[in-house]
């Protein structure tokens, strides 16, 4: 298997975040610190404060996130999963295209089991979709997996880990590493700001 490293001159300006680990993976799944401005709530005045992203983790913007060298840890046959919130639909399509892949389809609908305040109707659901390069990486496990996911929602941008174990249902043979992870996941190479700092700590 090929090996690669970036140095930090490939690294995003803002300095957020670690080194990209070495080699390449077949299965690649995101949950990106969208930027929201430095909005706490999204609902209009007078709808009350909701925490805000910003309250919770560095969020950085589009063209930094853009910077991030994934295509270089991507292997010639690869998937990429990113979730996204609604208002960001569009820079998630342009940020895989960004990254290196070909826009696919929607992998997974959340339905969050409680709704939040909206411009327009009460947010439920969160998307996570999928982009390919190459193609769809082999051997290939479950094909019946279902889009629809029903966890209630938990702690401040959390993702459900039925959605992760979904995914290594569908490709188990596949190397897989988690982009902007908060936690190690069996069978997952993870990245980010938050389990780095747990590695300096420990």
């Amino acid at each position: 298997m090929a090996q690669t490293r970036t140095t930090k001159a490939d690294e995003i300006e803002c300095g957020v975040f670690p080194p990209l680990p070495s080699g390449r993976f077949d299965i690649i799944y995101a949950d990106p610190p969208w930027d929201y401005k430095g909005q706490l709530q999204h609902a209009g005045k007078g709808s009350g404060d909701s925490g805000g992203a910003i309250r919770h983790y560095p969020t950085v913007t589009l063209d930094q996130l853009k910077r991030l060298p994934i295509e270089r840890i991507t292997a010639d046959n690869g998937l990429l999963f990113m979730w996204s919130s609604s208002p960001h639909l569009d820079q998630a399509i342009d940020l895989g295209k960004a990254w290196g892949f070909a826009w696919a389809t929607i992998a997974f609908v959340w339905n969050k089991m409680k709704t939040n305040p909206g411009f327009y109707t009460l947010s439920q659901c969160e998307l996570c979709l999928v982009f390919k390069r190459g193609k769809i990486p082999s051997p290939r496990g479950a094909r019946n997996i279902r889009q629809l996911v029903e966890v209630e929602r938990g702690t401040h941008s959390s993702k459900p880990a039925e959605v992760r174990q979904r995914i290594e249902a569908m490709f188990p043979q596949q190397r897989k590493i988690e982009l902007f992870a908060r936690e190690h996941a069996t069978g997952w190479t993870p990245w980010g700001v938050d389990v780095a700092q747990e590695s300096s700590r420990s």
